[in-house]
């Protein structure tokens, strides 16, 4: 019975589909007597596109799987696209796949090993019938202790990443392609203030038809801008998530920007200012890896997210890394200007708990052991005569606040530039003018 039912079905689909055609056949003919050419050519573009609408969607039913339409040819006669390739249902999907495809050779997996001992068990017997287990060394091997993520921004081999993903002494660095090659790597520069750093990685030479050693370029990725970045914009995250399955591919928007966070990782607690905030899932491992729009752009480097949250990562604009680039591209390391204090942000929080007079500016405090001193020995700050326990309100008339840090302001000058300096000391203001120093890599 659902046999029969079916094949009236068909046959009924078919005389819809004779009868559709034939009032298309015949209004062309009435377009192409009366109104001439142009409207004969636009009702053939229609036809076109109802053509496409009933490939996309066969649901309609006009085409059955008994009867498939034929594939649409080039204009070489060839055919545009094979049954098994997957054709994107919207533009958004399209653009993801194509930034996916071209970015994903540019994008690493950083893996760090470290010679660690191997230990062997053995038994002793200090008297019949009786063992006790000991352990002995027997030699050392190489171990993963650590990996994150890169990409490679220049075609000689250079790999922007995270600080904290490289802060290990004493280790060997090795970057991992996405068709599986395998390079040493050496750090380049570490980032003194923000979580960057740049690796090195070189292929081997080959000998082109001239005879000449040459190495075969890297891809490399493409740097955006984000300076005009928008919240809701979308964005795409890769990285070699949980450090086991490189390549991921996470999409979210950007949730939130310039995003004030303190994070940690490898030993490192760093407070990072005006980070992009998405919610395109970041694993760990995905440290180091590019945030991109859907023109193929980096506009971050991921570097944290929130554990006690779901779907909220941060990443590093990429404007602040491209001094770091340049840099180490000119001089070889990441110089900053510096004037050698440790502070804390004062808020009306602060205020409130350490009685201050000010909500506002910094406040000259020591850390919790002897090597985090509250003015660094030698340095400008010291030259220029700044106390622990000084509060610096202003720097050349701008006062510092949450969203105007001391770190931002001093980012914004180079070594050797004068500063004129508004101190709170006890409840006396005082003006003292300081010289930057210099902090490299």
């Amino acid at each position: 019975m659902t046999r029969k039912i079916k094949t009236k079905f068909q046959k009924l689909r078919k005389s819809v589909l004779i009868g559709v055609l034939l009032v298309i056949f015949s209004l062309g003919i009435f377009a192409g007597t009366i109104y001439g050419n142009e409207l004969w050519q636009g009702l053939k573009g229609a036809v076109r596109e109802a053509n496409n609408y009933l490939r996309v969607f066969p649901e309609i039913g006009l085409f059955s799987q008994d009867e498939p339409s034929q594939p649409s040819t080039g204009t070489n006669g060839e055919q545009a696209q094979s049954p098994e390739e997957y054709t994107p249902q919207t533009f958004q999907e399209e653009a993801i796949i194509r930034v996916v495809r071209e970015v994903s050779p540019a994008v690493v997996s950083i893996i760090i090993t470290k010679d660690l001992p191997v230990f062997e068990q053995y038994y002793e017997s200090p008297f019949p019938g009786f063992q006790i287990p000991q352990y002995r060394q027997k030699g050392t091997e190489k171990q993963k202790i650590g990996g994150g993520t890169g990409f490679v921004i220049s075609e000689d081999g250079m790999i922007l990443t995270n600080k904290h993903v490289v802060s290990y002494s004493e280790v060997d660095y090795a970057v991992l392609t996405n068709e599986g090659q395998k390079y040493s790597a050496r750090v380049l520069a570490r980032d003194p203030f923000q979580d960057l750093a740049i690796l090195k990685v070189e292929k081997e030479k080959i000998i082109d038809e001239q005879g000449e050693f040459i190495q075969k370029p890297f891809s490399v990725v493409k740097l955006g801008d984000s300076s005009n970045l928008q919240i809701g914009q979308t964005v795409i995250a890769i990285g070699n998530a949980l450090g086991e399955f490189r390549n991921t591919v996470s999409v979210g928007v950007i949730s939130g920007l310039g995003r004030t966070i303190t994070a940690s990782g490898a030993g490192i607690i760093e407070t990072l200012e005006d980070v992009i905030q998405t919610d395109a899932a970041i694993n760990k491992g995905n440290s180091g890896g590019p945030l991109l729009n859907l023109r193929g752009e980096v506009i971050g480097v991921n570097v944290a997210m929130a554990q006690e949250a779901q779907s909220i990562g941060f990443a590093i604009p990429i404007d602040k890394a491209k001094r770091d680039i340049e840099q180490v591209k000119e001089t070889g390391k990441i110089i900053y200007p510096f004037l050698g204090v440790r502070y804390i942000l004062i808020t009306p929080e602060i205020q409130e708990e350490r009685e201050l007079l000010v909500d506002y500016g910094v406040l000259i405090v020591r850390g919790d052991s002897p090597q985090e001193p509250a003015i660094v020995p030698g340095s400008e700050a010291e030259k220029a005569g700044l106390k622990e326990g000084d509060i610096i309100l202003e720097i050349d008339g701008a006062r510092i606040t949450l969203e105007n840090s001391l770190a931002k302001l001093i980012r914004e000058r180079q070594p050797g530039d004068k500063l004129v300096l508004k101190i709170l000391r006890g409840e006396e203001e005082i003006i003292v003018e300081a010289t930057l120093g210099e902090k490299t890599s």
